[in-house]
């Protein structure tokens, strides 16, 4: 296993530029998930730890070796890919143990690391079996088995999960999250899914641009985002963002559009009539007599919650329940949110305000 290390990496094709500076430190052992949306540059960043990129400018370390000059077969790394790049005319075992045989190790070393990862990924009575008899979490499975039996230093995953059905995607993360706790392998992963992102990840890189917006636990970007786009990309359903200003002349205070108010636990010093955005998470929102009004849109059972689109002013927010009102379109609620768990952010820069 190795600490992989990416210091001020930059990249542009031609003269178009796609990665800006990107700084990310992953320990040794330590599960990271690239996360943002398409054409962000994740998959690039990903690549030129792979080797498949080059770097315009920039260091990349795996363990204790700058590995900007090494072809991918000298950086100990296996990646798997979202298109799993079995070859269709050999069976399981012979694309899992083709990479070894390329190597020249020996056939009982093979046949050793072959059983124990087909073990490991419940794989055992498949390994006769060829690609087109295969599911295709089973054919996700190989390309996983491929990329264990090499023992790497680092596993590399591009979008593994993208191209299965919702129930199969949810059962693979457990399973591959599963077998990172077993192996114990410094991984990086690359997804566009949040929610893979939260559920797998022992630490997240949110990339927006070419730059990295926030690096931090799971829920430390949940409950604290730095800027409006971490916050709005982080949650599902998204954050509720309401655009207004700060009024901090005695009791602190949100004004929204339309006469909507809300009161602040506490407001940033010297804050009053400034502009700001007013974020608050779904879940955080209750129906209260003293709660601004809001008339529902749109109501949406989930079976463990209830989901609502209101418009609340001239904005539409979404507030989920986890008690079962009954509330239809056309109803008058009033909600209200918990402040100690809203966010400010500054309407020019999109950045977190701190009181």
């Amino acid at each position: 296993m190795a600490s992989v290390v990416i210091r001020d990496v930059r990249k542009a094709f031609g003269t178009t530029a796609v990665i800006h500076g990107v700084n990310v430190t992953i320990n040794d052992g330590e599960f990271v998930v690239l996360v943002g949306p398409s054409g962000c540059g994740k998959t690039t960043l990903l690549r030129m730890v792979a080797g498949l990129e080059n770097i315009t400018r920039g260091e990349i370390r795996i363990g204790d070796r700058v590995v900007n000059n090494l072809p991918p077969k000298e950086r100990d790394i296996a990646m798997v890919f979202q298109n799993y790049a079995l070859y269709p005319h050999m069976t399981v075992r012979a694309n899992m143990a083709f990479s070894l045989k390329l190597r020249g190790a020996a056939n009982d070393e093979i046949e050793t690391r072959v059983k124990r990862a087909s073990e490991i990924l419940g794989l055992a009575h498949l390994l006769d079996r060829f690609p087109r008899q295969l599911s295709g979490g089973q054919r996700q499975r190989v390309a996983m088995g491929r990329a264990i039996v090499r023992d790497p230093q680092v596993f590399l995953f591009d979008e593994p999960l993208s191209n299965l059905d919702a129930k199969l995607r949810v059962q693979m993360r457990t399973e591959i999250k599963e077998l990172h706790q077993r192996l114990k392998t410094t991984t990086v992963y690359v997804t566009h899914d949040q929610i893979e992102a939260m559920t797998m990840a022992d630490k997240i890189v949110v990339m927006h641009n070419g730059l990295v917006e926030q690096v931090g636990a799971p829920l430390d970007l949940y409950d604290r985002p730095d800027n409006v786009f971490v916050a709005g990309f982080i949650g599902s359903p998204a954050m509720n963002m309401i655009p207004g200003r700060i009024r901090a002349n005695g009791s602190a205070s949100f004004e929204g559009p339309d006469g909507v108010r809300f009161p602040l636990a506490n407001a940033p010093a010297a804050s009053d009539g400034k502009p700001a955005i007013f974020g608050v998470r779904p879940e955080h929102f209750t129906l209260a007599d003293d709660g601004a009004e809001a008339q529902v849109q749109v109501v949406e059972p989930t079976g463990s919650e209830i989901q609502i689109v209101a418009k609340l002013g001239a904005t539409d927010v979404i507030a989920v329940f986890r008690e079962r009102h009954k509330l239809k379109p056309g109803d008058k609620i009033r909600l209200k949110p918990d402040r100690q768990l809203v966010h400010l952010f500054d309407q020019e820069t999109g950045k977190r305000l701190t009181a």
